[in-house]
Parts: C-alpha cells; structure tokens; sequence
C-alpha cells in the first residue's frame, strides 16, 4: 500500500483531483467526509460539539447546522480550535481504521487532508504529498460563483488556513489548477505517474 497526502486550500480544486484519482484506481479516504460522520447524531463527537456551541446549531431533524457552525467558527479562531479538538480526534481514528483495513495491498491510497499543512498530518506515514493550488482570487471566484459562499466568508475561510507558499514548500508534486478541466485531468495523469513511481521505488 502506498499512502500519497493530498491538500490544497478551499477552492483549489482538491476534490476534483481526488475524484480524477479514484478514476484511475486509487482508494481515497477523505477527512472532511469523515469529519461529516463523527458529528452525525449518535456519534460521541456530535453531544460534545451540541455542548460546545448550544441547541442553536441543531437543525429540526437533529442534524447539526454545519452553515450556522461555520458562521461561528471563522470568526473566532477560540471557537475553531475548541471544534478541531472535538472533531480532529475521532478523525484521526476513523482514517487509522480505514487504513488499517487496506494494508497489506499494493494499491495507492491518496488521504485527502484540508488542513493537512497546518497540523493535520498526524503522523502518517505519507509516501509523498500532492498539493492542489490556485491563485487566492481564482478561488475566491470558485467559492462565490459556484459555492454560492458569501464572499467575505469565504476570505474568512482562506484566512484560517495555510497561505499558497507554505503548501508548496511541503509538496513533493503540485498540480496548479487555473485553467480547463481537461487541463486539470491532464495534469492528474502526470500525478498518477508519479504516484505509481512512489511504488516502483517502494518495492
């Protein structure tokens, strides 16, 4: 099993890479999914996130308001590291077990970490880190137009993470993301190559 990082600032595209590498074969493992789950009702971090921040970011159906707790936590760096301490956490284990559950083979298996560059490494063992960019205001484009975001939270956003340099200091590959779609796919292949030569190296 070969483990690739993979980051990149909201708005850069990081998703689409990811799903581009599960097209060519790779297992992708992907935190802010996994950040959905362990907050979903039932869940220890979900009675711990409700204390935190109050009834108010509940929804009718019990489900929490991720909008509402957005609104709260990028305006107070305070609020933003009491949820990572209750989210990070149980994150952490839910990946330790999906990896667990793939060793032993020789697939890729890229582990898609928003904040990876800002100490959401944890520890992995990484073969090598692909970082997704884009230019701060392509991606505030991104954000507004096709998120919809307001676009002073999605400077908010930008703000609370790693600035383009620090990402790129960390990568071992960076795809830069500005241009078409079959720019970007084309872009993929060469990562997947590299990827796929992480193993040769490997082995």
């Amino acid at each position: 099993m070969i483990v690739v990082g993979l980051t990149g600032g909201i708005g850069s595209g990081k998703s689409t890479v990811g799903a581009l590498l599960v097209a060519r074969g790779a297992v992708l493992i992907d935190a802010d999914e996994l950040a959905r789950e362990v907050v979903e009702p039932g869940r220890p971090a979900y009675g711990k996130v409700v204390e935190r921040f109050g009834e108010d970011v509940v929804r009718p159906d019990g489900s929490l308001d991720r909008a509402a707790i957005a609104a709260i936590v990028f305006k107070d760096p305070g609020a933003l590291t009491d949820l990572n301490a209750i989210v990070h956490p149980e994150v952490a284990a839910e990946i330790g077990t999906r990896l667990a559950s793939e060793s032993g083979g020789d697939h890729i298996v890229v582990l898609d970490i928003p904040l990876l560059v800002e100490g959401g490494s944890d520890g992995y063992a990484f073969a090598g880190l692909l970082v997704v960019d884009a230019p701060v205001d392509l991606a505030l484009e991104r954000l507004v137009s096709e998120r919809g975001m307001d676009r002073s939270d999605a400077e908010a956003r930008i703000a609370n993470q790693a600035t383009r340099e620090e990402r790129i200091r960390r990568a071992d590959f960076v795809i830069m993301n500005m241009g078409t779609l079959d720019e970007l796919d084309e872009m993929v292949s060469r990562a997947w190559a590299w990827m796929e030569g992480l193993g040769r190296e490997r082995a």
